[in-house]
C-alpha cells in the first residue's frame, strides 16, 4: 500500500524532527497540541479536512461510541492537554496518563531514547503527572462535544515514590485516584496499570495475591466507569493466566496487552542500546510478545474480558493482526511517532481494505477470526 499521508512527514519532518532530542520533541509536541486544541476552531477544521467517516469502523461498547478502534495509548500524554488533537487527526479514543493520586516527576531525564532502525523507543518516564485533580480539571474543561464524542480512558497508577511503594500503600494511591474521577463525565473509563516497569517498587501487582487485593479495593469504590487492566509483556503464560483468573472475579470488563517490555535479551535490536540508558523497550520488538498473549487471553477468556492490543503497531497490517488474534481495540504510540499524524488514518483506512480482504462487511466480523481459521 502507498503511503501517501505519512510519506511527507517520514522523508521531510521526521529527519528534522530525530535531529533534537526526543524528550524535548516530546514536550513541544505536546505543547503544540495543547495549544492547537485551544484554538477556536482549529481541531474542527482539521479533522473536517483529515478524518473520513468510515461506518465500518464505528463501534458501541459499554455505552461508548467510538468512531475508530484505533485509539492513543497511555504514555503520550500524561497530564490530557491532546485530547482534541487527537481527535481531530482520526483517533477514536485516547488513554490519558498514567495519573497518580499525588503529582510526581518522574524518574531523572532523558526519559526517552530512540532505537529508529528497531522502530523503538527505550521509555524511562517514571509516572511523571500532575496528579489526578490537575488532570482532571483539565479533561472536565474540554468542549462538551468532544466529551461525548471521543471516549477517554484514564490510566491509573501508584505515586512513583517510596511512600507509595508498599502494598497497602500503594492500594490506597490506586484508590484515591479512582475515587476522584468516578464522578467525572469526562472519564469513559479506567485502565488500572498493574504493569510500569518503571516505578519506584517495580510492578508490585502483578502477583495473584497483591492483584486480588488490589482490585477488591477497587472494587468498593463502586465507579461506574468500564475497568481494564494494564497487563505486563514479560510474564510466561502460566503466570499470566493466575491474574487473569483473578481478574475475571472482579468488577473488570477487559485487558489492554500489553506495556513495554523489560527483557532486552529475547528481543531482536537493530541498533546500539548503552547499558546506561535505562527504560522499558516499546515499539516492533513488544510485536510478537504482545500478539502471543492477546492469542491465548482470546482463546481462553473471550467470553469474559474485552481485549485492547497494543505493542508494535507500525502498520494497519500490525493493527489488523492484532484485531483478528482477539484485540476488539488497539492502542499505539511508537507508531505515531516514527510515523507521523497521518498515519492514524492510514491505518483506518487500511483496515477496511484488509477486512474487506476477507470478506468482512464490519471490523467486529474481524475480531478474533484467526481462531476460527487456525
Amino acid at each position: 500500500m502507498k503511503q501517501f499521508r505519512t510519506t511527507p512527514y517520514k522523508k521531510v519532518i521526521k529527519p528534522l524532527l530525530f535531529l533534537t532530542a526526543p524528550d524535548t520533541i516530546h514536550s513541544q509536541m505536546t505543547s503544540l497540541a495543547y495549544g492547537f486544541g485551544k484554538t477556536p476552531g482549529a481541531a474542527k477544521l482539521v479533522r473536517g479536512v483529515i478524518v473520513r467517516r468510515r461506518p465500518e469502523l464505528e463501534t458501541t461498547w459499554k455505552g461508548l461510541s467510538l468512531t475508530s478502534p484505533v485509539g492513543l495509548s497511555a504514555g503520550f500524554d500524561k497530564n490530557a492537554k491532546t485530547m482534541s488533537a487527537m481527535r481531530s487527526i482520526g483517533f477514536g479514543f485516547a488513554t490519558v496518563g498514567s495519573v497518580t493520586s499525588l503529582p510526581c516527576a518522574g524518574n531523572p531525564k532523558p526519559w526517552f531514547y530512540r532505537l529508529p532502525n528497531t522502530e523503538a523507543l527505550a521509555v524511562h518516564a517514571g509516572l511523571a503527572n500532575e496528579g489526578v485533580d490537575v488532570i482532571l480539571g483539565r479533561l472536565n474543561a474540554l468542549p462538551i462535544k468532544v466529551q461525548k464524542e471521543f471516549p477517554v480512558v484514564l490510566s491509573v497508577a501508584r505515586t512513583n515514590s517510596k511512600e507509595a511503594s508498599g502494598a497497602e500503600e500503594g492500594i490506597a494511591d490506586y484508590v484515591a485516584s479512582v475515587e476522584a474521577a468516578k464522578h467525572s463525565v469526562a472519564v469513559s473509563a479506567f485502565e488500572i496499570n498493574i504493569s510500569c516497569p518503571n516505578a519506584f517498587g517495580g510492578e508490585t501487582y502483578t502477583t495473584p495475591k497483591l492483584l486480588e487485593a488490589l482490585l477488591s479495593a477497587i472494587d468498593a469504590v463502586h465507579a461506574p466507569q468500564p475497568k481494564l487492566i494494564k497487563m505486563p509483556a514479560d510474564l510466561p503464560w502460566a503466570e499470566f493466566k493466575k491474574l487473569l483468573d483473578v481478574i475475571v472475579k472482579h468488577d473488570i470488563d477487559g485487558v489492554t496487552i500489553s506495556n513495554l517490555t523489560k527483557d532486552r535479551s529475547k528481543i531482536e535490536l537493530k541498533d546500539p542500546l548503552p547499558d546506561s540508558v535505562k527504560g522499558g523497550i516499546s515499539g516492533a520488538p513488544v510485536r510478537e510478545l504482545s500478539n502471543n498473549l492477546i492469542r491465548r487471553t482470546f482463546a481462553a477468556y473471550s467470553d469474559k474480558l474485552m481485549i485492547v492490543g497494543v505493542g508494535g503497531i507500525l502498520s494497519a497490517e500490525d493493527a489488523y493482526e492484532k484485531i483478528t488474534l482477539g484485540a476488539t481495540y488497539v492502542e499505539l504510540i511508537t507508531g505515531l511517532i516514527f510515523n507521523g499524524p497521518g498515519f492514524i488514518e492510514e491505518v483506518n483506512s487500511g483496515l477496511v481494505r484488509l477486512m474487506k480482504q476477507d470478506g468482512f462487511s464490519h471490523i467486529s466480523e474481524a475480531v478474533g477470526s484467526a481462531h476460527k481459521v487456525a
